[in-house]
């Protein structure tokens, strides 16, 4: 659904430097140690009886000299290791499990935001595919200075990793099909969230539901650029009013 940031692989854009795998593509900020967007497809044939492989590691691909953020830079901050691009969306092989435990994919998430909230609406999403349905998902973070079970903190890993205070998604709910960009219209729903990062949070995600616009104008990126501009003015300014579980 397009690429919001611009991003390209090129060291001398180390802000904004694009990542493309086989399981998700990701703009990847050194500075902030994390990905300013990681953006992913789910339909059935993602999913699987892979098993959780949890095996959290520093991403290989990553420019020579380049900090490397590894499995152990959120030990002791208070803040869990969290996917962007869900463990449970891959789950149709060992190696697309495994992808998604890079820590390229990862943002340290307020325990209550990654386990409750956002854990019940990456629920939700598997659940709409079960209905018949495939997902175009895009998810970031911006801001600095989250809470976590170890109170507020703006960075970890002795700086090197920044803490985001507001985590999002926008996901493009499509009946199975073909030909996806040009099948998205007024009618098709998006679903648009925007949570804080802290503790407290409980698993209604639907009251942080917001609209792709505004998540723009946080953000400063073009969300869903391939999508002809007539039709993005009409979705990006609505607020989705659909079921949630």
């Amino acid at each position: 659904m397009g690429n919001p940031s611009g991003a390209v692989t090129d060291v001398n854009m180390p802000f904004n430097y694009l990542m493309r795998k086989p399981q998700f593509a990701l703009s990847y900020h050194r500075d902030q140690g994390k990905p300013n967007w990681v953006s992913w497809y789910l339909a059935p044939v993602w999913l699987g009886s892979t098993p959780r492989q949890d095996n959290f590691r520093a991403d290989p691909e990553l420019p020579a000299g380049w900090y490397q953020v590894g499995s152990g830079s959120y030990s002791g901050s208070g803040f869990d290791r969290g996917h962007n691009t869900p463990s449970a969306d891959r789950t149709s092989s060992v190696a697309d499990n495994s992808a998604t435990f890079l820590m390229t994919n990862m943002i340290p998430q307020s325990p209550n935001n990654n386990q409750i909230t956002w854990a019940t609406l990456e629920n939700y999403a598997r659940t709409l595919v079960g209905q018949g349905n495939e997902l175009y998902i895009i998810m970031g973070s911006y801001g600095k200075g989250g809470t976590g079970s170890a109170g507020y903190k703006e960075t970890i890993d002795n700086g090197r990793v920044q803490v985001p205070t507001r985590v999002w998604k926008v996901i493009v709910v499509l009946p199975t099909g073909t030909n996806d960009v040009a099948r998205v219209s007024a009618a098709t729903r998006i679903i648009a969230v925007d949570t804080p990062n802290q503790q407290g949070l409980t698993s209604n995600w639907g009251q942080y539901r917001t609209s792709v616009d505004a998540i723009e104008a946080n953000t400063g990126l073009d969300l869903l650029s391939a999508l002809p501009t007539a039709v993005q003015d009409v979705v990006e300014a609505a607020i989705d009013n659909g079921p949630t579980q």
